[in-house]
């Protein structure tokens, strides 16, 4: 009976997974087999593989054939480089020991291999997050169950302190402090008695003309300053995302920049926007401000069906000839 060891698809549809069985090589692919001795996930970055590398070489040496996409399985798993080690201890070049030593180191620095992979992967995932998002949401820790039942400990001890609170209400009735409320009224005569002194508070008001000059000469600063503060108060910052080319996160980095509102993006140079976009990282240093300042003063000004024109007109927040540059 001529025997394969090949892939059997698992899975649903555009989510493969295939089982690695040993199976007649008549019967259908996902069909009866022998023997499963392994798992194989392309899917994954890297490509999951799990097998029992004993069996496959024990099925290997009794004769079974594997499959293209199988026999690169095996050597990346190290099988044929078993196989091959063994051919030399026939031959007598080293003993089976020596072979299976070095068979092992063999598999320790692939597995060490395939880790530093599976972890640079997931470097790579965190750098595409904060690109997208500009931050990576913290895991959310389970609740510390030693906590959670001290805190019923301490909601339940609230409820004695209260009952012992209740009788000490009674207590209240030592209001001595009425008596003490006189006392500030017997004070209060003392306040009247600096009216008395009156006229020495008349004298100053003689040189209440000098007073008054300065105050006439503030008057029209504060005039002038009421306007600006008033205008500082209603400014409220403006949604920079209706611009192209901002994003959430350039938003952000805008308005830490001072940038809060239109006329604020408008009346920046485009050189000093591109700084401030240089300053936080090399991810956006690749945003061109060239147009910004030009949508601005429109969605100052209200301008949105040409704002919405323009727009319409660039590549990503980039000139038309900028981008055909580009390409």
């Amino acid at each position: 009976m001529p025997v394969k060891i090949r892939l059997a698809r698992r899975g649903r549809t555009k989510k493969p997974y295939y089982h690695i069985v040993i199976a007649d090589a008549r019967a259908p692919r996902d069909g009866k087999f022998i023997e499963q001795i392994g798992y194989y996930n392309p899917m994954t970055v890297p490509a999951s593989i799990d097998i029992d590398r004993d069996k496959a070489y024990e099925w290997l040496m009794k004769g079974a054939q594997p499959t293209n996409t199988v026999r690169a399985i095996l050597k990346f798993k190290g099988v044929y480089y078993r196989k091959h080690l063994m051919r030399g201890v026939a031959k007598g070049s080293f003993s089976e020991e020596k072979a299976m030593e070095m068979y092992q180191d063999w598999i320790n620095a692939k597995e060490e291999k395939i880790a530093a992979r599976v972890e640079q992967t997931r470097k790579e995932k965190e750098e595409f997050w904060k690109m997208v998002s500009g931050e990576i949401k913290p895991a959310k820790k389970k609740a510390d169950e030693a906590a959670a039942e001290a805190f019923r400990e301490g909601e339940g001890g609230d409820a004695p302190a209260a009952e012992a609170e209740a009788p000490a209400q009674p207590e209240a009735p030592a209001q001595p402090e009425a008596p003490a409320a006189p006392e500030v009224k017997a004070e209060e005569p003392a306040k009247e008695e600096p009216k008395a002194p009156e006229p020495p508070k008349e004298e100053p008001k003689a040189e209440e003309p000098v007073k008054e000059e300065p105050k006439k000469e503030e008057a029209p600063a504060a005039v002038a300053a009421a306007p600006v503060a008033a205008a500082a108060a209603d400014a409220k910052p403006d949604d920079l995302t209706k611009i192209e080319g901002i994003g959430p996160a350039i938003s952000k980095l805008l308005n830490g920049a001072g940038i809060m509102t239109f006329a604020d993006l408008a009346a920046k140079p485009a050189a000093d926007v591109k700084q401030v976009l240089t300053d936080a990282g090399s991810r956006y240093q690749m945003h061109n401000p060239a147009t910004w300042g030009q949508q601005a003063d429109m969605a100052a000004k209200g301008e949105w069906d040409a704002l919405k024109k323009l727009q319409d007109e660039l590549d990503g927040g980039k000139p038309p000839v900028a981008a055909s540059e580009e390409e």
